[in-house]
């Protein structure tokens, strides 16, 4: 799923650009439902989307996925203004295009094309 790459392949950081924006950050659960449940008992957040498979909760600062690990890998979400240059993005059922690739250290990171382009 999350394909490695060289550093030279990917689009260089602006660094007059505003900061990145982390989207959010994925950690594996064996069950999304009792995990929504824990985690709105014991922690403010909205839940923005949940089906079998994965839920996204907002909290203030970010959002947080929880994912059935067959179906999406633990993962952390960059929204990037070039996010073409990664990779073919795939829509999502939340509306959200995204591809997946590998940092150095082989963890999967989704990059996110800005909401709504």
């Amino acid at each position: 799923m999350a394909t490695p790459f060289e550093s030279s392949e990917l689009p260089r950081a602006d660094q007059n650009a505003p900061l990145d924006e982390i989207h959010h950050v994925a950690i594996a659960v064996s069950n999304v439902a009792k995990s929504v449940a824990w985690y709105t008992k014991h922690f403010r957040c909205d839940v923005e989307y949940q089906d079998e498979t994965w839920a996204l909760l907002e909290f203030g600062n970010t959002r947080l996925a929880l994912v059935i690990p067959d179906q999406h890998p633990p993962h952390i979400g960059f929204i990037h203004s070039q996010a073409e240059a990664f990779g073919e993005l795939k829509p999502h059922r939340d509306g959200t295009r995204s591809c997946y690739v590998a940092d150095p250290a082989g963890n999967a990171v989704e990059v996110l094309a800005p909401i709504g382009t």
